[in-house]
Order: structure tokens, then C-alpha cells, then sequence
């Protein structure tokens, strides 16, 4: 927590320094694309030069989340049964229900801009570390990409770090929500990777099935229902967030973040980010306001140096207006 409060601080501190301030959401409310320059480096001109329009309309913003797992072979499997968790988690924190300046009806829209890419999404089950490389060795020997970090999976083995990486979850406003949907995911995966090691092991479930849950949890967050695969039924998306933490009790209190976890609850008591947007929105029709709102949550609990709270104006964006 105090990482995340002391990188965002400076990072506010600096733009302060510029007449600005930070905001961190899943996308911008009404910032155009076409508004906006794409970051100066060779590997962000490669994707664009070989996605072209796909790439430059890409403005989004997530939550990826590294939990250390030393044994890529053993991290593989704990991956396959990640997997079914990725709908609960997204359905968490969904904060991009705007996009160009139109209310889009889902929850979360970011997800929606990056299916354009290729390589997206909820990955297939692998049956070992052996048919995960030979895959991405295929790729790379068929000129699909040059290396792995161009797999774009909801959740994947990062090619360079011994880590099960979450990428599904947009960015949070509020430092407390990004620490709360962090030990959650590492809590499951502490609880995997423990029953992995007694030969046990959560049921994996077909791609296509996890994706009838995505598809839900992007639609409606946590007010609509996800499809219990087990008992063949929709459950509330709440009820089954509440039977996940309880899953994880024993982890959450290995690991000491019951604090942390504890805040789940506030999130499906107050609402998601989106919510927040959305209620700003129908109380205000201004999407400068649902801005402000975003700006504000972004700095609760920030430190930032009074020069640079002094110059900047919540609302100092280089991109134009909208009219409300």
C-alpha cells in the first residue's frame, strides 16, 4: 500500500510541477483517441506499425497484478485454474463505462477496445509447461510475434519474470480498491499453488464457458449474475465474490492482508468505480464532473508537495472540452 501511495504521489507531484493532474480509471470519459500522442519507444512503434489503426485507438488503462511463482512448470497449472476466477475479479473492478463521451451501457468497456488485438482474452488450458513453450516458440518461428510479451491474455506466465500475471482488471481511482483486488488475486493464488502441492486441485473449465462470465462481468459488474459451473446455475455476482474470500480465509490470514481483503466488502457495499462514474453522471449529465470525480478518488491518501497542488487545476487536461 505504501508503494502504490508514495509512486503515485510522485507521479502527481511531477505533473503538478507541469499544471496538471493524474487520474486513473479504465479509459478517459470523452479524451479522443485521435487527441492523443502515443508514447515515444521502439517497441510501442513496432505494435503500431504492424496493428496500425488497431493499436492507435488502443486508450486504456488496466490493473495488472504479479504474484511470484519460482516454478514455471507448477505455475502453468496454478494458471489453467486461475482461470475460472477472472470473471469474479473483473466484475470488481470495472471503471470504464464511458468512452469518446457516450455512456456504452457496459460496466466496463475497456476490454471491448482490446478484443481488437490478437492474441486477447482468456487463454486455453495447457497440459504442461512443455505444450505452453512449444506454443509460444511456434509463434515466434511463424513470425507471429518476436517474443512472448505480445501475448496479451486476461492472465499469463510473464516471459521474463517468474510470475503469474493478472491483466484483466481495469485501473482503479482509489488506492485502497487496487490493494484490495491485488491481495485478493494473490490470496487465490497462494491457495492454488497450495493445493497443487498436496496433488489436489480446483476444476479447470473450458475458455468458452469462462468467457460466458466475462462477457456478464463486463456487462453488468457486480450487479448481475455469473453462471456457477458446477451447479449449473446463475448465481448473484456478489454471492459468489462472498463464496470466493471464504475459499481463501486460511491464505488471506497466512498472508496477513485481512485488512486488505476486508475492503472487498466496502467495494460491493458502495459500488465499483463504475458505479461511481455512472451515479456522478446521472446526477450531474456533465462529463467534466464524472472527470473531477475520477481526479479526486485518484488522489485520496496521496502526499503531494504544495507547489504542486498550487498550480494544478483538476481539470487541466490537454485534450478539448466537452459541451455538457
Amino acid at each position: 500500500r505504501e508503494h502504490v501511495i508514495r509512486l503515485r504521489s510522485e507521479l502527481a507531484t511531477l505533473a503538478g510541477r507541469a499544471g496538471l493532474k493524474i487520474a486513473s480509471a479504465g479509459t478517459h470519459p470523452f479524451s479522443h483517441w485521435m487527441d492523443q500522442p502515443i508514447t515515444a519507444g521502439e517497441r510501442y512503434e513496432t505494435i503500431v506499425k504492424d496493428m496500425q489503426q488497431v493499436a492507435r485507438a488502443n486508450l486504456i488503462f488496466g490493473l495488472h497484478v504479479h504474484v511470484g511463482i519460482p516454478d514455471r512448470g507448477v505455475a502453468v497449472h496454478v494458471m489453467n485454474q486461475a482461470r475460472y476466477f477472472l470473471p469474479h475479479l473483473f466484475a470488481l473492478s470495472v471503471n470504464s463505462p464511458f468512452w469518446l463521451g457516450q455512456n456504452t451501457g457496459f460496466k466496463a468497456y475497456r476490454l471491448k477496445i482490446f478484443e481488437r488485438f490478437p492474441r486477447t482474452g482468456i487463454p486455453d488450458a495447457f497440459e504442461s509447461l512443455s505444450e505452453y513453450e512449444d506454443y509460444l516458440k511456434l509463434l515466434v518461428t511463424t513470425n507471429c510475434v518476436d517474443n512472448a510479451k505480445k501475448i496479451w491474455w486476461d492472465i499469463r506466465l510473464h516471459p521474463f519474470f517468474d510470475t503469474i500475471e493478472f491483466r484483466i482488471c481495469d485501473a482503479q481511482s482509489r488506492v485502497e480498491d487496487t490493494i484490495a483486488l491485488a491481495a485478493l488475486m494473490q490470496a487465490i493464488i497462494s491457495r492454488l499453488h497450495k493445493l497443487q502441492r498436496q496433488n489436489l486441485s480446483f476444476r479447470i473449465y473450458r475458455r468458452r464457458l469462462i468467457d460466458e462470465n466475462r462477457w456478464r462481468a463486463s456487462r453488468y459488474g457486480l450487479d448481475g449474475k455469473l453462471i456457477d459451473f458446477g451447479r449449473e446455475c446463475e448465481v448473484e455476482t456478489r454471492s459468489l465474490i462472498h463464496e470466493i474470500i471464504e475459499f481463501v480465509q486460511d491464505e488471506v490470514e497466512e498472508l496477513g492482508s485481512q485488512r486488505c481483503i476486508e475492503h472487498i466488502g466496502r467495494i460491493m457495499n458502495e459500488g465499483t468505480g463504475a458505479d461511481r462514474q455512472l451515479k456522478t453522471w446521472e446526477e450531474t449529465k456533465s462529463m467534466s464532473a464524472v472527470v473531477d470525480q475520477i481526479v479526486q478518488e485518484t488522489y485520496e491518501d496521496l502526499s503531494v508537495t504544495s507547489s504542486a497542488s498550487k498550480t494544478a487545476d483538476p481539470m487541466s487536461f490537454t485534450v478539448p472540452r466537452p459541451t455538457d
